[in-house]
């Protein structure tokens, strides 16, 4: 039997080798085509080490989003089927576990490395939360706006495990005067002008005892495209600060300035984080927490289903207050009706929901729509930014009784 080292050898071996079958490793992998619903869906379905067919975006580096009937099966997202997102096309595919180390520097009394043995060993902590993409639902956006053209399928939920940073803070001892901390993995630019991925947390936010370093995803080692073997975990937020291959901490005294955080991932700074669609926002802010949203799972737009009685089911989240109510309308937002909320998995957490309804024959447009425990609720009409985040509109299923 292998031992899990040559797996995740023989597995990056695989990922970086991709692109010699048929000419692209999107092509050498694709299975069937998927046409997701707006301009230019065509999708292939690919498969990657470790992952089901997944709906594939790039292959250099991987993206790769969940089917989104993955969402119906179990709040919790498989390990398998969990979303991909890479912003550097230099993978660490000779990562070797065993030599794996973390270093904690800057502005602190004890700088530390620490092996992957080293954290196991510290107390630790367990915790389910949403990793969303900050570009999932982007391909709905209309003015459309540049970068991937995902659909709903760039998030999943997970019962993370690793150790606290602040456990790992406070082991080095951070320096007073200190305002940030920097992440940084071992996936790296191809090209120098490139800039190198890293981002940066407020010290009180690092240190809020909610933010971990994950080793385990659902009960078993992270999955390599998932960040293997240490990955940041910033619950509430954005997906673009779950650093991945993290590697180095580094605490400083200033404002971080890098590329990532000072140009790339920003949102208007207006009351709504939106602008009137076509135009460009004065001032900019990093982008942060989720917005609140929910999802219709078991009916797909255009389905066709038998009049009568007919069970609606769907997931609700956002940004780390928890779900308050989740409300459904079957024809067309003139009446609403509330679902039942199920078992609550954590405020950062996926949270399903279920409502039976009754649907005469004809056409019907089915929607959904959260409100969460700090008092927001999801809008009518979407809102609009440049760069195609915090989409959380109340979104719409097409449907047919009969």
């Amino acid at each position: 039997m292998m031992n899990r080292r040559s797996v995740l050898k023989g597995g990056a071996s695989i990922l970086a080798g991709g692109s010699m079958i048929g000419g692209s490793s999107l092509a050498g992998f694709a299975a069937e085509m998927v046409t997701l619903p707006f301009e230019n869906g065509e999708r292939p379905l690919v498969t990657y080490p470790q992952k089901r067919p997944m709906i594939g975006l790039t292959s250099r580096p991987p993206q790769l989003e969940t089917p989104f009937a993955v969402f119906n099966d179990n709040v919790i997202t498989p390990n398998d089927a969990f979303f991909v997102r890479y912003h550097l096309a230099d993978i660490p595919y000779d990562l070797d576990p065993e030599t794996f180390s973390l270093a904690i520097k800057g502005k602190v009394n004890k700088p530390l490395t620490l092996s992957l043995a080293d954290i196991k060993k510290l107390p630790s902590v367990e915790l389910v939360a949403v990793n969303q993409c900050s570009g999932n639902s982007r391909g709905f956006v209309t003015p459309r706006v540049a970068g991937g053209q995902l659909a709903n399928g760039a998030m999943g939920n997970a019962l993370w495990k690793g150790v606290s940073l602040k456990s790992v803070l406070d082991q080095a001892g951070v320096q007073s005067g200190a305002k940030q901390v920097i992440f940084a993995g071992m996936d790296g630019p191809v090209s120098d002008k490139t800039p190198d991925f890293a981002k940066a947390l407020d010290i009180d936010h690092a240190r809020d005892g909610e933010v971990m370093l994950a080793y385990a995803m659902n009960g078993a080692d992270l999955p390599f495209l998932n960040g293997f073997p240490l990955r940041l975990i910033v619950p509430g937020y954005y997906g673009t600060y779950w650093v991945k291959h993290l590697n180095e901490i580094t605490v400083i005294d200033s404002v971080f300035d890098g590329f990532w955080m000072k140009s790339a991932y920003r949102i208007p700074d207006t009351e709504n984080n939106s602008v009137a669609p076509g135009t460009a926002p004065k001032a900019t802010i990093p982008i942060n927490k989720f917005t609140v949203r929910s999802f219709i799972t078991n009916v797909v737009d255009g389905a066709k289903l038998k009049a009568g009685e007919t069970p609606l089911k769907g997931i609700a989240f956002d940004g780390g207050s928890g779900i308050k109510d989740v409300a459904v309308s079957s024809d067309g937002g003139k009446t609403w009706a509330t679902a039942t909320l199920s078992k609550d998995l954590g405020k950062f957490s996926f949270r399903e929901w279920t409502l039976p309804v009754k649907l005469t024959s004809g056409d019907h447009e089915l929607k959904v729509r959260a409100t969460s425990n700090d008092g927001k609720t999801q809008p009518m009409e979407a809102l609009w930014n440049p760069a195609g985040y915090l989409r959380n509109v109340v979104e719409t299923t097409r449907m047919t009784a009969a």
